[in-house]
């Protein structure tokens, strides 16, 4: 059987995958647009503003919309933060103070919040914060009974979710689990805040997690928000108590959300969220067609086909360092931007072992373009996610797919 073949027979037995997600992009287009009509976007919102940004309304809409359309009471959205580890990192010195725990009940967190915890330089744990994490189960879920022991033990002023799974080998979570987390907190008698790194999974279900109880969400414009027009920044939704907090770490306590200029103008952040959904769905496709074409060929990938999507990430596992590369290095010989460089692992900033990264965007790092990347570790992991067209993600399949059966 040739690759085209491959290609369209995984296509014909995703056929119902890619109707649900048509149906959940459909359903969060008109949720964003209803959210755009209602806050009477204009033209003179795009503008840009100098200085202090008084008055700015294109910076004071957009948290609108975004607070409208994620089921928040407000929103911060400023290319001020300058990525999902920055906007995670404004939250949490925001919300917490010297004295304060907080609990991880999905396991450790993602590579490049460690050193936000515990590290040198300024980490919450030098100024008084401490971090409890709960391992996760066998099968990839919140320990339960660990929970409710260690809730009993302790009084936390946090309580963290990752939706996501970072570079772990285990499903994201979906809108459903982290209301059911959510549930189980307050049951239990938490008062705190429940914080949820959302990156990655917006609008991939018909539900964000401040819809079912969290407090706090947060994530990257350069993934699926910014609709890969977004050039830069974070946005951080929720309670308007945490968010309150939140504007003073950003900015100063004196002024809060009051401040921020953007000389460069607001509508590529307006319509980047805009083309979100939509977006956000051609990203699922490609992802679940690669994941099909990497099952039969052997290689185990998650989630398993059969599972509920929660984010737009695959991993996909490799018995050695050379079919990680090749599968990674073809990503980037099909992307649009630097296709002519030559991949090869480095110690990237942030992660404890070497990184290989396939991320050809117009935007820099930006991934809900096409993109992969995998710490060069045992087991062997690549994360493959983004796309900002279907037709870019198949193009990547057969690439991937003409170099492992090479």
């Amino acid at each position: 059987m040739d690759i085209e073949e491959r290609i369209a027979r995984a296509e014909k037995a995703l056929q119902n995958n890619f109707a649900e997600i048509d149906r959940v992009a459909l359903f969060n287009q008109e949720k964003v647009l209803s959210a755009f009509r209602k806050h009477e976007v204009a033209l003179r919102h795009f503008l840009p503003s100098t200085g202090y940004g008084y008055g700015d309304e294109g910076r004071e809409t957009i948290g609108k919309i975004y607070a409208d359309a994620f089921g928040a009471e407000r929103a911060i959205v400023s290319p001020a933060l300058l990525s999902g580890t920055h906007a995670l990192t404004v939250a949490l010195f925001g919300v917490l103070r010297p004295g304060d725990e907080i609990l991880f009940l999905t396991g450790e967190p993602y590579d490049t919040l460690r050193g936000v915890l515990r590290g040198e330089g300024g980490s919450l744990e030098e100024f008084g914060v401490k971090s409890d994490v709960l391992p996760l189960t066998e099968e990839g879920k919140i320990d339960y009974p660990a929970a409710k022991k260690r809730l009993k033990e302790k009084r936390y002023r946090m309580a963290y979710l990752q939706r996501s799974r970072g570079y772990e080998l285990r499903d994201a979570f979906t809108v459903d689990e982290i209301g059911a987390a959510c549930t189980f907190l307050r049951e239990e008698g938490f008062t705190g805040c429940i914080f949820v790194d959302n990156c990655y999974g917006e609008f991939v279900e018909t539900r964000e997690p401040t819809e079912v109880g969290a407090d706090l969400i947060v994530g990257s414009l350069i993934k699926n928000p910014g609709g890969g027009l977004a050039p830069t920044g974070g946005y951080i939704a929720g309670k308007a108590r945490e968010i309150e907090l939140c504007e003073k770490r950003l900015t100063a306590p004196s002024v809060g959300g009051e401040i921020g200029s953007y000389a460069f103008g607001y509508q590529l952040f307006y319509q980047g969220f805009f083309l979100a959904p939509h977006v956000v769905a051609q990203a699922l496709k490609g992802a679940l067609l690669i994941g099909k074409c990497m099952d039969e060929l052997g290689f185990e990938n998650f989630p398993k086909l059969d599972r509920p999507l929660a984010d737009i990430t695959r991993a996909i596992r490799f018995p050695d360092e050379k079919k990680l590369c090749d599968f990674i290095r073809s990503v980037q010989e099909v992307s649009p931007v630097d296709s002519f460089v030559r991949l090869e692992p480095w110690d990237m900033p942030g992660y404890d072992c070497k990184v290989i990264m396939a991320a050809g965007s117009f935007n820099a790092g930006a991934s809900i373009e096409l993109s992969a990347d995998a710490p060069v570790r045992p087991p062997y992991t690549a994360y493959f996610q983004g796309g900002l067209t279907y037709e870019h993600c198949r193009i990547a399949c057969k690439a991937i797919l003409s170099r492992l059966l090479g």
